[in-house]
């Protein structure tokens, strides 16, 4: 495995695999590795004859200083995971690398990005949104792997493939769980083994969502049961809990079977944010 710091060095050497007709599968990340991240890895292997992982705390994405402030980081741990697990190259750029003395750059994605997390985390997309682009344009990849945990962020950056005609193939990969249910997320790391077992309740909560969607219990029923669940419950905060189509994240008031339709949610344990979602009807 080959560490890069520098675009040109990297693009310098890809430049070179793509001489050989290699295909290039990209793995973005921002660090604090995890096996969710490595679901997204093997498959890169698995389809690419080169893996590139980036790792990269994206500064702009945050609209909270603190939770950048405290966004895990284990530069040396990810290394090793990644090595051992098939990574070809890293791509580990300092923010100077990255966006230069000035970050000015800003991208809209209108509807897509004003409910959810786009509410309550104002400029998060914009800055997924600019940084996904640079190192699409860095890497070339001819396909890029995303965790379907952040599934506003995948149907934003399949939005920004098609509108800026990267020719780039997007593969959503499910999302990977702890024992108990709760999604494999970096931001675990700063909870302890308590608020784990509280945070797992959330999937819990949704999950109850979707049996009742099966029995057959009216929508809103279902879920104005589940948020008085965790409205009752020590240790956690509810911030969102919608059932929305999984393209658009516009809310649904039914269920049609031929939509791609979720439940998706956001709480604070502590302070710390987590979200998870769950398809309950899928049409690919």
């Amino acid at each position: 495995m080959i560490v890069y710091r520098s675009i040109h060095d990297l693009r310098a050497a890809l430049d070179a695999e793509r001489a050989h007709a290699k295909t290039i599968g990209l793995v973005p990340t921002m660090g604090a590795l995890h096996a969710g991240h490595m679901s997204l890895l093997a498959q890169s292997v698995e389809h690419n004859d080169l893996t590139v992982c980036s790792l990269f705390v994206n500064p702009i994405q945050f609209n909270n200083p603190e939770d950048l402030k405290k966004y895990p980081r284990n530069e040396v741990a990810d290394f090793a995971m990644l090595e051992s697990n098939g990574c070809d190259i890293v791509f580990a750029p300092d923010q100077g690398e990255m966006y230069g003395e000035e970050i000015g750059l800003k991208m809209n994605f209108g509807v897509l990005e004003s409910v959810l997390e786009g509410e309550f985390r104002p400029g998060h997309f914009s800055g997924v949104g600019v940084v996904v682009s640079k190192l699409f344009n860095i890497v070339q990849p001819h396909r890029a792997y995303f965790g379907q945990k952040d599934l506003q962020q995948l149907a934003i950056i399949r939005k920004l493939t098609r509108d800026l005609n990267f020719p780039i193939q997007i593969v959503g990969i499910p999302i990977m769980r702890e024992v108990n249910g709760l999604a494999m997320s970096s931001r675990n790391m700063r909870l302890s083994d308590a608020q784990r077992d509280i945070a797992a309740q959330l999937y819990v909560a949704m999950s109850s969502i979707k049996e009742d969607l099966d029995r057959n219990v009216p929508l809103e029923k279902s879920i104005a049961l589940a948020k008085d669940s965790l409205r009752h419950m020590d240790g956690i905060q509810l911030e969102y809990m919608e059932i929305v189509d999984s393209d658009t994240m516009q809310p649904v008031s039914k269920i049609e079977n031929d939509k791609n339709i979720s439940i998706c949610a956001a709480a604070f344990v502590g302070e710390v944010r987590i979200i998870d979602n769950l398809y309950i009807a899928q049409n690919r």
